[in-house]
């Protein structure tokens, strides 16, 4: 069954005004691209707090806060316009919220914590798609050169995705961890969530804390690897295309599809880390 789409009169407005300028910059960078240099290099200010706290990435600051506010409105908005006869949009928002909460309920075995998981996970969800959305449209970013000077990117690259950045994976990966065993603490009491660590036998603690330090360290850098890799896969090979219609193809391949999946994994193994702790 074909479900038509239709467009409202303002957004094939902006859609002929984005191809058309895109389609400009596409013919201007055609004979004036250079090799991308620099990929490594990221835009990074000191601060004066201590060395692992010392270096902020304005960019990822900048398009978390945008995403926020963006997340805030979509849910305020969503919450306002509810109908009992769902319209397109509110089916479709029921649907995925439906579908995290069942996934919740099933490996969550404390029932009162269902509804708390549920929040963190898609939580999760949302802010991890959507932020991997935003590499897969061409937009404005900063890009650094090797001598250390910023450049202004125009639809050459896409927008700046904050789980591009692995500070971003790292905090949530770390969140998650200090949630789960701080659940773990509420439902099973301080000592039998200790006796955790000893389980099934005093000389399985080394092994058991170093399982729990890696949890973080695989979960973040899963994401990373997969949105922060396949940026610089796709940035290289539009270079030899020369950004003509071939990187849209590709920024929208690892933004929208790539980036949906690795925002589900990441909730999903949340959702088996925290309910992992939760067993008795």
């Amino acid at each position: 069954m074909k479900i038509p789409v239709k467009f409202s009169k303002g957004e094939k407005i902006f859609l002929g005004i984005f191809f058309a300028a895109y389609a400009g910059v596409a013919v201007w960078n055609f004979g004036k691209v250079e090799f991308p240099s620099g990929i490594a290099h990221v835009w990074q200010i000191k601060v004066p707090l201590p060395s692992i706290l010392g270096t902020l990435n304005p960019m990822t600051i900048i398009m978390t806060a945008l995403l926020l506010v963006i997340l805030i409105y979509l849910a305020f908005d969503f919450k306002r316009h509810l109908k009992k006869i769902p319209s397109r949009k509110q089916s479709a928002i029921e649907l995925v919220l439906s579908f995290m909460y069942d996934l919740v309920k099933d490996v969550t075995p404390a029932e009162e914590f269902v509804r708390p998981v549920f929040y963190i996970a898609t939580t999760l969800f949302l802010f991890i798609l959507f932020s991997n959305i935003l590499g897969g449209i061409p937009g404005i970013g900063i890009g650094v050169s090797p001598n250390g000077s910023l450049k202004l990117n125009l639809f050459t690259d896409t927008w700046h995705s904050p789980t591009g950045d692995l500070n971003t994976n790292v905090t949530y990966a770390i969140m998650v961890l200090f949630i789960s065993h701080i659940f773990a603490i509420k439902l099973k009491g301080l000592k039998e969530w200790a006796k955790g660590f000893i389980s099934p036998n005093p000389i399985m603690l080394p092994m058991n804390i170093i399982g729990e330090f890696a949890k973080p360290i695989s979960h973040s850098l899963r994401l990373f690897g997969n949105i922060a890799g396949g940026g610089i896969m796709v940035l290289m090979l539009s270079y030899l295309v020369k950004y003509t219609f071939v990187p849209v193809i590709l920024w929208g391949f690892f933004g929208f599809f790539v980036g949906t999946i690795q925002a589900f994994v990441f909730s999903i193994l949340a959702i088996a880390y925290i309910g992992i702790q939760l067993e008795q």
